[in-house]
C-alpha cells in the first residue's frame, strides 16, 4: 500500500523567527489519520529565518534526527554538546532519561532549512548524547545511501551496514540521495517495516503512485520493494524505515 502525502495537505506552521510543514500530528496539529508511523512518531520540514532560534526545549524518550536541507544548522544542548552542520548533515540526540536541545540559524544573512524526524528508541531512559556527521555530495549521488543506521545490539536481519553512519537506538534506517534527472533508483523494504520517502528538492515519480513534487511525501507498508525516479530537475530524496511495531 502506498498514501502519498501532498505538499498542500501537510500542516503548516509560522511564527516570525520560524516556518514549518509538520506531517504527523505535532504541537497544535492533531490528526487522528497522522499520528506517525511504526516507530516514527515525528516528520517535520522546519525553516529559520536568518539568525533565527528554536529556543532550548525539553524532551525524553525520543531519537531526535536531523537532516541539513539548506544553510547553517547550529545545535546546543544541555549536556554540553554544540556545534554547525551544513546540507547533507545528519544527527541524531538520544534524549533518553531527559535533555534540552535547541536548533539555532547559524547565519545572520541566509535563511536554513531542517528536517527533523523523532524515532523511538526501543529502550526508554537511556543516557542522553549526540552523534553527527556531513556527508558530501557525491557520497549521495544516485543512490539512496544509508546515512543512520541502527546501533549495535539493536539491529535485525536485513538491516543496512555502514560503518561510517550516524547510529539510532532502533532498528531503524535513513537513506538519503541526490538523483539526477530521470535517474531511477530500486529500494527494498523489510518485512513488517515501513517506509517513508520524502522529496527534498525537485521532484520524482514513485512506482505505481505518480508524481511527488518538492516537500511531499509517501507511506509505504506491505511493499517488498519501490522505484523512484527523479524528475526533470532532478531529485533530493530521504527515505526512512522504521519497525511498524516499535
Amino acid at each position: 500500500m502506498i498514501r502519498l502525502r501532498p505538499l498542500r495537505s501537510l500542516f503548516h506552521a509560522q511564527g516570525g523567527w520560524f516556518s514549518a510543514n509538520w506531517h504527523f500530528s505535532f504541537d497544535q496539529y492533531h490528526d487522528p489519520d497522522w499520528m506517525g508511523l511504526g516507530a516514527l512518531r515525528v516528520f517535520n520540514d522546519d525553516r529559520l529565518v536568518p539568525g533565527g532560534v528554536w529556543p532550548m526545549h525539553p524532551h525524553r524518550d525520543v531519537e531526535g534526527i536531523t537532516y541539513v536541507a539548506e544553510g547553517e544548522f547550529e545545535h546546543a544542548d544541555s549536556v554540553g554538546n554544540d556545534g554547525v552542520l551544513h546540507p547533507g548533515g545528519v544527527q541524531r540526540m538520544t534524549l533518553g532519561r531527559g535533555a534540552e536541545h535547541s536548533e539555532r540559524n547559524h547565519s545572520k544573512a541566509e535563511p536554513m532549512r531542517f528536517v527533523q524526524l523523532w524515532i523511538i528508541p526501543a529502550r526508554r531512559g537511556l543516557e542522553p548524547d549526540v552523534e553527527q556527521r556531513e556527508f558530501p555530495a557525491e557520497e549521495r549521488q544516485n543512490r539512496l545511501r544509508p546515512v543512520l543506521v541502527p546501533a549495535e545490539g539493536y539491529a535485525g536481519p536485513g538491516a543496512p551496514a555502514a560503518d561510517d553512519a550516524v547510529r539510532v537506538h532502533q532498528d531503524a534506517s535513513l537513506y538519503a540521495g541526490l538523483l539526477d534527472p530521470a535517474v531511477s533508483v530500486t529500494q527494498r523494504l523489510r518485512d513488517r517495516f515501513g517506509g517513508y520517502l520524502f522529496v527534498v528538492h525537485g521532484g520524482a515519480t514513485l512506482s505505481r503512485a505518480g508524481e511527488m513534487e518538492e516537500g511531499s511525501a509517501a507511506v509505504l507498508q506491505d511493499e517488498p520493494e519501490f522505484i523512484v525516479r527523479a524528475g526533470p530537475r532532478g531529485a533530493e530524496l530521504l527515505f526512512v524505515e522504521v519497525p511498524l511495531a516499535p
